[in-house]
């Protein structure tokens, strides 16, 4: 009888995880760049225009809900959302191939961002959820992924590091939520425990009712089976039309057909008829 182990080893680096985990950052030692060679002002700009603000969104900034998931605040918070991106996003990249995982993360990401835009404009003044605060990071996006690897490989074991000890991916997922959950009911902080929840919920959306080869690919179904409905429904109308046509030519043919070509010939006409 074989026991099973287990080996700690990094995914590889490779594909849509390899180009997020560069740009992020990249983006993120431009901007600490900036800040030494005297241009902190120039960065904060950068910050200020594309970091998610809810009253900004709703006044015409939708660029935002994209591109505050390419900032980040701080190094620990940019390492943290690198390592679970290479660590839990490879899984489903290997899993899905690479133009379904850019739909899936860039999904995840818009979704945290709408969901964060949405409580703070409903419920955010029971939750101390300001529509002025900026929202930064990466975490939507990586929440997404992480409830996506739970669904599709919650018993795989992962190790809780430094601790010498492993727990299945699903409950440390739930665990996650949870701690999520109980934060943003807790008060203010400076986690965006909203967008995290926002990250969980798309996640699942995606998982759960998505088509299997993506959003871009139905929609590129969709429309060509409606461009084909609409040519089958011309065939049909020009076959209807065309029947009517030859109904009436049947009712009097000889007005369309004459019998004897030849009588209607002016003298000295040709003999034969050229087509």
């Amino acid at each position: 009888m074989t026991r099973s182990t287990m080996t700690l080893s990094f995914p590889p680096f490779t594909g849509a995880v390899k180009i997020l985990v560069l740009t992020n950052a990249g983006i993120f030692l431009a901007m600490a760049l900036m800040g030494v060679v005297g241009l902190g002002s120039f960065a904060a700009l950068i910050d200020n225009t594309f970091a998610l603000t809810s009253s900004d969104v709703v006044h015409g900034h939708i660029y935002q809900l994209v591109s505050y998931g390419f900032l980040h605040g701080t190094l620990m918070h940019l390492l943290f959302n690198m390592l679970a991106l290479w660590m839990f996003g490879n899984m489903l990249e290997g899993s899905w191939g690479s133009r379904k995982f850019w739909e899936f993360y860039l999904f995840g990401v818009v979704g945290a961002g709408v969901t964060t835009v949405v409580v703070a404009y409903t419920v955010g003044s029971y939750i101390h959820l300001s529509k002025t605060i900026p929202t930064v990071g990466a975490s939507g996006g990586i929440y997404a992924i992480l409830m996506a690897a739970a669904m599709l490989f919650g018993d795989r074991q992962i190790y809780l590091f430094p601790f010498p000890i492993s727990i299945r991916l699903k409950y440390l997922v739930a665990i996650y939520g949870f701690i999520a959950l109980v934060s943003a009911l807790s008060g203010p902080s400076g986690t965006a425990n909203v967008a995290h929840l926002g990250g969980l919920l798309f996640g699942w959306v995606f998982v759960r009712f998505v088509p299997k080869r993506g959003i871009l690919f139905s929609f590129s179904e969709g429309y060509y089976g409606m461009k084909n409905s609409y040519h089958r429904w011309k065939r049909k109308r020009a076959s209807r039309k065309f029947q009517v046509f030859m109904n009436k030519h049947e009712a009097d043919p000889k007005r369309f057909f004459p019998e004897d070509p030849d009588k209607d010939k002016k003298d000295g006409g040709p003999d034969n008829w050229v087509n």
